[in-house]
């Protein structure tokens, strides 16, 4: 730990000129404009038919550079986690937020899709990764008495930024005559994002910083309970069994969640013969639950333990699922408030996750074993999107999909009731641990440092 970089300050000193215990308020919103910007890749579904005209691309393949950034993103947080303390969140936040805005100038002069995949799906996707948990760290180790809802207000950006950046991104491709706007198309507004985004998370970069190590609020004090759980483990994260547990959860939420936001114009169409204006009413209407979710659940996981907050969040799933298997023609109604829960349930696991790995696991590791545990976002997206094509493909309808759903909610609350407990070794963990991440490590240790080196070569 002597190599950890941290805000070192006595009591009496200030922050942002206020004291610390109400100046680490205001990382939040600075975090939650980080990944307002980094959550644009969201909004990938109103770039993809210009791009998809300019470049001439054939029908479907416009979706790759999205699906591509998604694996990236997914694989470099974990980097990113392991070296959080080594460069201090100003640094990793710095660099990610350049090579965003790199990604997007270079995606504005791309002249075929194999170039957009490279620098959107690639470059612009090693960016998010870099700088996504960062935010999040910061406001996990300020706020050690409101950590879930810390987290929660953060992240929020991220799930909300479509509803902000999407309309923005519009007005800049098609102009504004109202206030004299020209349009600059999806090339220009490229140019335009890849600037601000830039200059706006140096500006937040440049005044982020973690407290002292154990820093905590004045008159506050943990409990035997808390203590025993965050400050209290020699056992490694991957060797416990909460930690399988949490991983699967996570995959199940992210499976479904996911999913649902990818398909979600399609679904509604086949099954409930969703318009179009109709579409436009639903998408923001999912957008607001998903971001309500994470704050809301952020909450409850401070308020209760984090095996509780998963079962119901599982239990809302598998309500959902139920619904959307009984839904049939016309039955609007049904959809949208499965779809909210669904949409709702995906914002209240990005919260939930990074805080109940901060229970289970405590501050020391927490970015590390928040990047690992973040690569259940992957799987399950990526697991979700490939089962609903498979099962549309061979059935001619999405609805068995909500049977796969509400499975896999059962599986959920079955692993939350068992699995999620005080963090321990067990026979199935240890198992797991020499026989599947052990074997991985070193290829993957050899990765990052290779990584690294690069980094600093390129300086």
């Amino acid at each position: 730990m002597d190599s950890t970089k941290f805000f070192d300050f006595p009591r009496e000193e200030k922050l942002f000129g206020l004291r610390p215990e109400v100046g680490r308020w205001l990382f939040i919103p600075l975090g939650l404009t980080v990944l307002l910007c980094l959550g644009t890749v969201y909004s990938w579904s109103i770039f993809s038919s210009p791009f998809e005209t300019a470049l001439q691309a054939k029908p479907g393949t416009i979706l790759l550079p999205f699906m591509v950034l998604g694996v990236v993103f997914t694989l470099i947080m974990p980097i990113s986690g392991l070296y959080i303390y080594r460069f201090s969140p100003r640094i990793l936040t710095s660099i990610g937020g350049i090579i965003v805005g790199i990604g997007y100038l270079l995606s504005s002069i791309a002249p075929n899709l194999p170039f957009l995949i490279l620098s959107y799906g690639l470059i612009a996707g090693i960016g998010v990764g870099i700088a996504y948990g960062v935010p999040l760290a910061v406001a996990a180790r300020w706020f050690p008495d409101r950590k879930g809802l810390a987290v929660g207000m953060t992240v929020v950006g991220f799930g909300l930024s479509p509803l902000i950046t999407a309309p923005l991104a519009i007005m800049l491709m098609n102009g504004n005559s109202a206030i004299g706007l020209p349009g600059f198309g999806v090339r220009g507004t490229f140019v335009i994002l890849g600037i601000a985004f830039t200059i706006i998370i140096l500006a937040i970069a440049s005044v982020l910083k973690m407290p002292p190590l154990r820093w905590q609020p004045a008159n506050w004090r943990p409990t035997v309970s808390n203590t025993e759980v965050t400050d209290s483990i020699d056992t490694p994260m991957v060797q416990t069994q909460t930690f399988y547990g949490l991983w699967v959860c996570y995959i199940v939420g992210t499976f479904v969640g996911l999913t649902a936001i990818a398909t979600t114009a399609q679904v509604g169409k086949e099954i409930v013969g969703l318009q179009q204006e109709q579409l436009a009413f639903a998408i923001p209407l999912f957008a607001v639950f998903n971001g309500i979710g994470r704050p809301l659940f952020g909450w409850l996981n401070d308020r209760f333990k984090p095996k509780l907050t998963i079962i119901v969040i599982n239990v809302l799933i598998l309500s959902a699922s139920i619904v959307m298997w009984n839904t049939s023609q016309g039955q609007v109604t049904n959809f949208l408030i499965a779809y909210c829960v669904f949409w709702f349930c995906l914002g209240a696991w990005l919260a939930v996750a990074p805080a109940a790995t901060l229970s289970f696991f405590g501050l020391s590791n927490y970015p590390s074993n928040y990047g690992l545990m973040f690569t259940a976002f992957g799987f399950g997206g990526l697991g979700g999107i490939f089962t609903i094509g498979a099962i549309r493909g061979i059935t001619g309808s999405f609805a068995p999909f909500f049977f796969v759903t509400a499975t896999l909610a059962c599986v959920g609350i079955v692993m939350s009731t068992f699995f999620l407990n005080r963090p321990r070794k067990t026979a199935i963990a240890d198992f797991l641990f020499n026989w599947v991440i052990s074997p991985i490590s070193p290829a993957l240790l050899s990765f990052v440092e290779f990584w690294l080196k690069s980094a600093k070569a390129s300086k």
